[in-house]
């Protein structure tokens, strides 16, 4: 991330994962799943497309760029789990 989390960051992440969750009425949590890698995929490409000014320049920095968004994506899902680790009955409601 260029930056720390601010509240602002937590509110877009918890506005996505709203829509996540309410994605799950008419499809696996798998399916939800795949489908937001996809979308955070596709937008992190636009993203990165749209802070170059050509093709030939987003090109050349494509290896780059996809070694960052998964150093980043790695980091914070090592995190994610970690706190599902520690407090695994209070987030899925189950025991331990």
């Amino acid at each position: 991330m260029t930056s720390e989390p601010n509240e602002e960051f937590f509110l877009r992440a918890d506005a996505v994962i709203g829509l996540a969750n309410s994605q799950m009425k008419d499809a696996t949590p798998g399916e939800v799943s795949s489908s937001c890698m996809y979308a955070t995929a596709r937008f992190n490409a636009f993203v990165s497309a749209m802070g170059h000014s050509s093709s030939a320049e987003l090109k050349a920095v494509k290896a780059e760029t996809i070694d960052y968004f998964v150093k980043q994506y790695r980091a914070m899902l090592d995190e994610n789990i970690e706190d599902h680790i520690e407090r695994f009955e209070e987030l899925t409601n189950r025991p331990t």
